[in-house]
This record gives C-alpha cells, sequence and structure tokens, in this order.
C-alpha cells in the first residue's frame, strides 16, 4: 500500500552536486555493510596493494568480479596497466593490515614488508595470508565512472588460506569503521 506522505529528500541540483549533496551521500551510503578486501598487482617488477570496500561477484559462468578503484591512486594505474591482479577477502582480525593498505601515504618500498603473503599463482600478485578467500583475475574490461574505475575481470585462479570455522568473522566497513559479524 501507498504511503501518501512525501520522501524527506535531498534533491542534486540540476548542473552539478554540491558539497552539502556530496557529503550527505557519503554518509548515507556509509549505512551499508561491505565486506573489506585488498587488491594487489605486480606492475614493473613492484608489489601494489590497496584496501577495498567496493567489490562484487558480476557472474558465476564465467567467474567473473569487479572491483572499484580511485582513478588517481596508484593501485588504479598499476591494475590497469598490469591487467592481472588479485583479490584478498579479509577476516575480522586483519584490521591491521587493512589499515595500513588504506593509508594514502604508504610507500611504495616495503609496502608489503610487514604484511605476510604468498604469491598468487597465476598473477604472481600478493595474495595476504589468513584471508577468508581469494580471487585472481585477468581483466576483461575498464570503466571509466566519475572518479574511479570498474576493473572487470575474469576469475583466474581462486581459494582459501583460512580454514572455515564457525567463529571466523569477515571483517567489513560500516558508518566510517571496521566491524565484524558477532555469532548469536
Amino acid at each position: 500500500m501507498e504511503i501518501a506522505s512525501p520522501l524527506d529528500a535531498q534533491q542534486f541540483s540540476p548542473q552539478a552536486p554540491t558539497r552539502e549533496d556530496i557529503d550527505e551521500y557519503r554518509r548515507l551510503s556509509a549505512e551499508q555493510a561491505a565486506g573489506v578486501g585488498i587488491v594487489s598487482t605486480v606492475w614493473r617488477g613492484r608489489d601494489y596493494a590497496a584496501t577495498v570496500s567496493a567489490y562484487l561477484s558480476v557472474s558465476y559462468d564465467p567467474p567473473t568480479i569487479l572491483v572499484s578503484l580511485y582513478e588517481g591512486s596508484r593501485i588504479a594505474q598499476a591494475v590497469a596497466a598490469s591487467a592481472r591482479w588479485a583479490l584478498t577477502l579479509l577476516s575480522a582480525d586483519q584490521r591491521r593490515q587493512a589499515n595500513w593498505l588504506a593509508s594514502p601515504g604508504t610507500p611504495i618500498e616495503g609496502l608489503l614488508a610487514q604484511v605476510p603473503f604468498r604469491r598468487g599463482p597465476a598473477t604472481g600478485s600478493a595474495v595476504l595470508e589468513g584471508g577468508l578467500a581469494y580471487f585472481e583475475a585477468a581483466t576483461t574490461v575498464v570503466h571509466e565512472a566519475a572518479t574511479h574505475l570498474l576493473v572487470v575481470g575474469e576469475v583466474v585462479s581462486m581459494g582459501s588460506d583460512a580454514g572455515w570455522h564457525s567463529g571466523k568473522s569477515p571483517l567489513l566497513h560500516y558508518a566510517g569503521d571496521y566491524r565484524s559479524i558477532k555469532a548469536q
């Protein structure tokens, strides 16, 4: 049944969103819980890695995934250029790694020196130890969308480095902070 009262809405100006519009969008979109992962690649002989919360499964047949990367970031440039990358889905006990790789000022040299990882068998990209799952992908298309690159890749290898058990929880990002699921 339709409710007669109008929705409380902030409508964007026809020309372009204002700073207030953008801030409100950011606040409201933070109400979505999102899994936290690490995207990584090797480009020009160097490791690149960054924390992401904007990724999704696109298709099961063929297995295809997507990550959204800020276009001006080192990781976006490296992933777009290398065309082979990995996504590690983090467990709740990997907040330290998520924080380290989310920091915009992290050095390129030694970036992964304090993060335990193994090389993915198909791409050679870093797969973080203890992650709930990992996917290695070969880029099929890159779409520019506003300030981001949407990188779509066909999965070429996948697995899990963390044995599943009922107490294992994914690392989530919600309301501007990391969270975990508490078992009932």
